[in-house]
């Protein structure tokens, strides 16, 4: 029976049974991983605290048939990389905006190696337990490169259509980003984004940090919804987590 080890990236744990946990990992070389750890709900478990959530951990899996992937694994070992967990729970608008990213990740990725992916994500969370960035332009520059990594990469400058240089005022999220006038009457785009808004997404996109952290508090809020809106249109659903933090934020 086959043993085999991964770095991964811990995105969901539910309990399972009395003493087990079931796990959703994201593998660096094996991608979508879901697995179940026997028995770490016990106080004498040496590796509970090391499978919570936003945890990088090298594991050893056990897997019954190496290429059959629709079963579950089971964790056998688990050490801590980087404990980044226990610094973003401490700070609620971080805990958020990390569920939102695991969230997300785990709906695009799937059961193939996704190295950029993976240190995207990695590098998001990290940035988070740091605080390096506010929460919410972490998030939206994650899930708006995210989906880009996907095949789903807007432009906040050219129109998406036709090419016709910007700036514009519209967006579809149909046909990938900003639309000119033409092109938005064709496509039947309604969501308006001034010049700023734009801007301030194509510095999220970009990781332009100096033109993202100088967007005034409007700005960033009406890109916040814009990024929240591309990303359920191009995963055709909704995601449960992006609904909690946006109620939060409400006033």
């Amino acid at each position: 029976m086959p043993v085999y080890g991964d770095e991964v990236v811990v995105l969901r744990s539910q309990q399972l049974g009395e003493a087990d946990r079931l796990l959703t990992l994201f593998g660096k070389e094996r991608g979508l991983v879901r697995a179940v750890a026997r028995g770490v709900r016990r106080t004498s478990s040496k590796f509970g605290a090391r499978l919570e959530p936003f945890t990088v951990v090298d594991v050893q899996l056990f897997t019954r048939n190496p290429l059959e992937r629709s079963g579950l694994e089971t964790v056998t070992q688990a050490v801590t990389i980087d404990a980044y967990a226990a610094r973003i729970v401490e700070d609620y608008a971080a805990y958020t905006a990390a569920s939102v990213m695991v969230e997300t990740c785990a709906r695009i990725i799937d059961a193939e190696p996704a190295p950029q992916q993976w240190a995207l994500l990695v590098g998001a969370l990290r940035s988070l337990a740091r605080a390096e960035r506010e929460p919410q332009l972490a998030l939206d520059s994650y899930l708006l490169r995210a989906l880009s990594l996907a095949g789903w990469e807007p432009s906040f400058a050219n129109c998406a259509r036709c090419d016709r240089p910007g700036p514009h005022s519209r967006i579809s999220f149909g046909a990938g980003g900003a639309v000119c006038d033409d092109c938005a009457i064709a496509v039947g785009a309604t969501t308006v984004a001034d010049i700023d808004v734009m801007r301030h997404l194509w510095a999220l996109l970009a990781g332009s940090w100096r033109v993202a952290d100088a967007a005034e508090p409007s700005v960033r809020d009406r890109a916040s919804q814009i990024v929240a809106g591309y990303v359920e249109f191009h995963l055709d659903r909704s995601l449960r987590s992006l609904g909690v933090r946006a109620a939060d934020r409400r006033p």
